[in-house]
């Protein structure tokens, strides 16, 4: 394990942890059934795996593959290809996961600006495409002659024309800068209850209230492209309800599958790396211990730096409970 400074909340693995965690894990070599897969970690390659996996199960999947860059995962590259190439290789997948869909079920797409353009027309062979989400990622590393990349997008598509879309659990939280009031005197559209002054405003598809995780949020861990758990929250809460079926074929670190259960969905996930595989269990075991949501309280998101969500206290082993 890393040695962090005392500040660091880093979610790390523990030797006894790992070992304990590894032995939760499926890998797929026959056709199964949602009762058997439900609510567990696949470690397996998605190839591998989907072949194996049940139709018409899923309510909604959410995807966050890797970009067409050449990246390292934990000691795995991932390495660009031609636009081509890399079209070829979402087309292999994407189909494969469609037939896993009921007829009412959304999907969401995670993307950067280079991949949307090679994403969209295979998405739009298999789903109706319904918008595209660009959020704003404030990380990142400045260009010298080139605008600093510090938005990512979500292709949001559906199987068909009946889909789940709950707005009114996605509303955002912004604070008045100048309450205007009736000639009655009342407030209009925002709430004078606190010593603010906020009112809540529908969703659009260009988020700014995003933090990604860094290394004082608990939700934090060091795969390289963890996606904030408010983020995918906005997802599951929008296009999918109570006990509904959640899977995410790029698990990474578990992030979806970690909002998932802290939203009362069921989940499964697929990834390949066992680390990986293992950070998400215990992200699942903590969320046990602490469902919070940094970002969203009292079933409303807020935007950024209006709440101070983040606790204190210190990383707990979820095998030990010291």
């Amino acid at each position: 394990m890393k040695a962090r400074a005392p500040q660091n909340r880093t979610i790390d693995l523990t030797a006894e942890e790992r070992a304990v965690f590894l032995q939760r894990l499926l890998s797929l070599d026959c056709e199964t059934t949602p009762g058997e897969i439900l609510n567990r970690t696949i470690c397996q390659d998605v190839f591998g795996a989907l072949p194996y996996l049940p139709k018409n199960f899923v309510d909604l999947l959410i995807v966050d593959p890797p970009y067409n860059l050449t990246k390292a995962f934990n000691g795995r590259t991932f390495r660009q290809r031609d636009r081509t190439a890399y079209a070829a290789w979402l087309e292999r997948w994407i189909a494969q996961l469609k037939p896993l869909l009921k007829p009412s079920a959304s999907a969401y797409f995670c993307a950067d600006w280079a991949t949307s353009t090679a994403m969209y027309p295979v998405l739009e062979q298999h789903f109706t495409v319904r918008s595209r989400i660009t959020w704003e990622r404030e990380k990142g590393r400045g260009a010298q002659a080139n605008w600093k990349n510090a938005s990512e997008d979500i292709w949001f598509c559906t199987v068909a024309d009946h889909y789940t879309f709950n707005v009114d659990a996605v509303k955002l939280k912004r604070q008045v800068m100048a309450p205007y009031r009736t000639a009655a005197g009342q407030p209009k559209d925002w709430d004078d209850a606190g010593a603010e002054k906020y009112r809540l405003t529908h969703p659009s598809n260009l988020w700014t209230d995003i933090t990604v995780p860094f290394w004082s949020m608990p939700e934090n861990t060091d795969h390289p492209t963890q996606k904030p758990e408010k983020l995918i929250a906005k997802l599951i809460l929008a296009s999918s309800n109570r006990n509904d079926v959640v899977f995410d074929p790029f698990l990474g670190s578990g992030t979806t599958s970690v909002v998932a259960k802290k939203l009362g969905r069921q989940y499964i996930g697929i990834e390949q790396e066992p680390d990986y595989c293992c950070l998400a269990e215990k992200r699942l075991a903590l969320a046990d211990i602490d469902p919070a949501i940094q970002g969203y309280s009292d079933g409303v998101f807020w935007e950024r730096n209006t709440l101070a969500a983040q606790r204190s206290h210190p990383q707990k082993s979820v095998i030990s409970g010291a």
